[in-house]
């Protein structure tokens, strides 16, 4: 698994791990049940603290996007489980999106094609 980190961000370190995964699986770099590297593995190739990685790890399972257990690791769900709504904070980001392309000058029908380039 490549995971680029962006060292001049605002986004915690741990944060830019758990997007990198999330994006991974939905464009299926990142297979259902597919087994992640370990904490410290992870922690190793891309050079920081395994606490980072386990910060992100624990967030991914809370949020629902990877099961872990001691004895197997770290693994992708098999299947997921929730509506087909975003969460609040999905919301909020997507409302800041939107208003920084508007405030860009972005037509909504040039916003809608960029958004078909990722979906």
């Amino acid at each position: 698994m490549v995971i680029i980190l962006n060292d001049v961000s605002d986004v915690p370190v741990y944060q830019q791990i758990r997007n990198q995964i999330v994006i991974g699986i939905s464009d299926g770099r990142l297979q259902p049940g597919e087994k992640l590297p370990t904490v410290r593995a992870l922690a190793e190739e891309i050079g920081i603290n395994s606490m980072t990685v386990n910060k992100a790890y624990q967030l991914l399972k809370q949020e629902g996007y990877i099961l872990t257990d001691k004895r197997n690791g770290a693994r992708v769900r098999e299947t997921f489980e929730g509506g087909k709504s975003l969460s609040g904070e999905s919301r909020e980001l997507l409302q800041r999106i939107i208003s920084e392309a508007k405030i860009g000058g972005m037509s909504k029908e040039e916003f809608i094609r960029e958004c078909e380039k990722y979906f």
